[in-house]
């Protein structure tokens, strides 16, 4: 169904998919907050090159066991109720880090923090999407992508004022802020239609869909939901999801995406690039400000691609994309061939970081989320979405681990053009096997798949 012209039901939409983004803000937040702090950690802690990719690593450890677990849970309980669950845990596991007396306490902390990124990135685009009509589904899920890029400037921007004093524990403490407004926003909104269905509860979806489309007869979608429930059945649980030849391809696209996403490189900018820029000239408070910038950016063309995801498709945007993270990626690594690292050199830098996160937040940062919501049938969307989450994040997490190691060990340049060989692969795999999604119900996409199959 395309949108209501009611302008209490746009504004329905709209509330829907702000609330739930504040999970984005919270992922942003804490994984960008890292790159600032671990300036300071690293000196207090004493930290060697290993233990400060464990300290980076270690949230993503337990956002790979978050994603794994939370697309079951999130189809058996419901999107809302693990949404209200995962704000409790972001809580606690702020508390947990700007509170630590040690490096062990330290990665305690961000394990948990991570045990509520993983729902929240595989669960908030899966709130949205079975949310909101068909024709505002791209640029709405998406907020989740904005808000995510917000909460990493944000923690540019508290690092940058804390840094004077130090102040890592504010830095990452402070993320209990946001968790408490998810936890508020998500208790007054409502459950999924189609996880309503789902579960037995066709009337309670009425009504639901109803404050979606105000005025217009929802009778026809709440049959497309139901018969589409009723085919996926067969496919209940993730066991089923391998099986089924329909969706092989589809996992596929999805976990390929994901992994491609993470090792082309883009958390070794998020994470790290306040460390590479003191190498290339900047100083500590300089390289932090300069981050700043940088996710700027990323917000800047997270907009543009919310402005474009529902004209243009997210196939084009998504190839274009990695291509342009290639070329940004072999430029960065020709920095540290130049006999100097300072002065015009650093900017240089700076500018391919900034090239290649503006490449990211325009294609692939905008389209994964919004394409792992949409590719798979109602019945097994959760736990599909949580295979392809769990492979993110385990990318991440070997990224992260990595990344100081590599440096350390094979330089600066062969790592970035290890990044940029990536990305061309995933150029090719996009070309090859993502699909176009654009301005189809999720009921359509998925007997689009069944027929392609048969």
């Amino acid at each position: 169904m395309r949108s209501s012209n009611d302008p209490a039901a746009r504004r329905s939409v709209g509330t829907v998919a702000a609330v739930a983004a504040i999970g984005g803000l919270l992922f942003g937040y804490d994984t960008g907050v890292i790159s600032g702090g671990l300036l300071f950690i690293r000196t207090e802690f004493g930290l060697s090159a290993l233990m400060e990719g464990v300290v980076v690593s270690s949230l993503l450890v337990g956002a790979t066991i978050g994603a794994l677990v939370s697309g079951r849970l999130a189809d058996r309980f419901g999107r809302r109720t693990v949404l209200l669950v995962t704000a409790g845990i972001f809580a606690v596991g702020a508390l947990i880090a700007g509170l630590a007396p040690d490096a062990t306490v330290l990665v305690l902390g961000r394990f948990v923090l991570g045990l509520a990124i993983g729902p929240a990135s595989a669960v908030v685009p899966l709130y949205i999407a079975e949310m909101v009509p068909a024709d505002r589904r791209g640029a709405l899920v998406n907020s989740n992508q904005l808000m995510i890029t917000i909460g990493i400037v944000v923690s540019y921007a508290v690092g940058f004022l804390f840094a004077p004093i130090e102040g890592w524990r504010w830095m990452l403490g402070l993320a209990i802020v946001p968790a408490v407004l998810l936890a508020a926003g998500m208790a007054v909104l409502p459950e999924t239609p189609r996880n309503l269905v789902s579960r037995g509860f066709p009337a309670r979806a009425e009504d639901v869909l109803r404050s979606i489309h105000g005025k217009a007869d929802v009778a026809a979608e709440l049959a497309e939901i139901a018969a589409a429930d009723e085919r996926d059945r067969q496919n209940r649980s993730a066991r089923g999801v391998l099986r089924d030849p329909a969706l092989r391809p589809m996992l596929v696209v999805g976990i390929g995406l994901a992994v491609f996403s993470q090792i082309a490189g883009v958390n070794t900018i998020i994470y790290f690039a306040p460390s590479v820029l003191e190498t290339s000239g900047f100083g500590t408070s300089g390289s932090i400000l300069a981050q700043v910038g940088v996710g700027l950016i990323n917000v800047l063309m997270t907009v543009v691609a919310m402005l474009l995801i529902d004209r243009l498709g997210r196939r084009p945007m998504v190839i274009a994309a990695f291509a342009g993270m290639g070329v940004s990626m072999a430029a960065l690594g020709l920095v540290y061939l130049m006999p100097s690292q300072s002065g015009l050199v650093g900017w240089f830098a700076l500018v391919c970081m900034a090239a290649y996160i503006g490449c990211f937040a325009f294609g692939v940062g905008a389209i994964l989320w919004v394409l792992i919501a949409e590719i798979y049938p109602l019945k097994v969307r959760g736990a599909a979405v949580g295979m392809a989450t769990m492979a993110h994040w385990l990318a991440n997490f070997v990224v992260a681990l990595t990344f100081p190691l590599l440096i350390e060990g094979a330089g600066a340049t062969a790592t970035f053009w290890i990044f940029a060989v990536v990305c061309a692969a995933a150029t090719v795999f996009c070309v090859r096997l993502v699909p176009e999604t654009k301005g189809r119900s999720l009921e359509e996409i998925s007997e689009a798949r069944e027929e392609a199959a048969r």
